[in-house]
């Protein structure tokens, strides 16, 4: 009898069926309306996908008063915020509700970008046999280090342009819960660098067009819990990543980092590996490269 290692992929059904579901999850501070354009191009190639809006994001993200112009920083760096309560297995829980309903018409392909990285490998740690490919578009992948947090202090992490950001930062974020950024500064100084950080391939109106579908807080228990991929279950599933080489938010080196820590881990089921030459959320102006890629996943 042969013996089969514990991490040595499922077959897959995306070959065998048609009527696949993308399911989306998105990363930090953004909402289910930043795939749109994917799923759009998606749509076109006769494919149907589910945005998910994590919870507190979305319509139901919190935008104070203290918030919108003319802003009171003073006031909004007291402000509480909802999201200091919701951590990183209240995303997946939300997350695998939709993997369960969307699963009884087809396979599924779940795709999360950055953040959104987290949230997606513990669903496959959850319901392996609920998810038939993970896709990470430049996503946390963690494997050695338990979470973000700690890869950030990692040289590999070395080339991001996050640090000098810390002054769009508000109130006190072990005080508040959640990291609090002003994303309506009007220094351009700082909306220059944080355009250089993201989206350095956009133009400027691109680039504010992007600012106004962000929220300001993210929950510090989500970026700093335990998510690491666990080798019997998520390691079975067959899994795709999109190297984004100009992403100066998760480096190109952190992201060859992810990928190696992870084909280590289950050496019989490597990344499927995809490169774009593209900044961490350039890959939406350029959906067309996205959606093929995903849509050849599918044949």
């Amino acid at each position: 009898m042969t013996s089969v290692s514990s991490n040595t992929p499922r077959p897959s059904r995306l070959a065998r069926e048609a009527d696949v579901t993308f399911v989306f999850v998105h990363g930090v501070c953004t909402g289910a309306s930043m795939w749109a354009p994917v799923q759009r191009e998606l749509a076109l190639l006769g494919h149907r996908s589910y945005a998910v809006d994590l919870p507190g994001h979305g319509l139901d993200a919190q935008y104070p008063a203290a918030y919108q112009a003319p802003q009171d920083l003073d006031a909004w760096a007291a402000e509480p915020s909802k999201l200091a309560g919701i951590t990183l297995q209240d995303n997946i829980d939300m997350v695998v509700d939709v993997v369960r309903r969307v699963a009884e018409h087809g396979p599924v392909v779940l795709v999360g970008a950055s953040l959104g990285g987290t949230t997606i490998t513990g669903v496959g740690n959850t319901v392996p046999d609920l998810v038939d490919r993970l896709v990470y578009i430049s996503g946390w992948s963690c494997v050695q280090r338990a979470n973000p947090v700690e890869y950030m202090q990692e040289p590999e992490f070395g080339d991001n342009l996050l640090a000098p950001l810390a002054a769009l930062n508000v109130g006190d974020p072990a005080r508040l819960g959640v990291g609090r950024a002003n994303y309506r500064t009007a220094e351009p100084d700082l909306l220059a660098l944080l355009k250089e950080s993201m989206m350095a391939d956009g133009t400027d109106e691109q680039f504010r067009a992007f600012l106004n579908i962000l929220q300001p807080d993210e929950s510090l228990a989500v970026m700093t819990a335990d998510a690491r991929a666990h080798a019997d279950t998520w390691g079975t599933i067959a899994r795709t990543y999109i190297r984004l080489t100009e992403d100066r938010s998760l480096p190109v080196a952190m992201q060859d980092r992810l990928i190696a820590e992870s084909d280590a881990l289950t050496p019989d089921n490597p990344y499927d590996v995809h490169t774009l030459a593209t900044s961490h959320v350039g890959f939406l102006l350029n959906p067309a490269e996205v959606a093929g890629i995903l849509d050849r996943l599918t044949v």
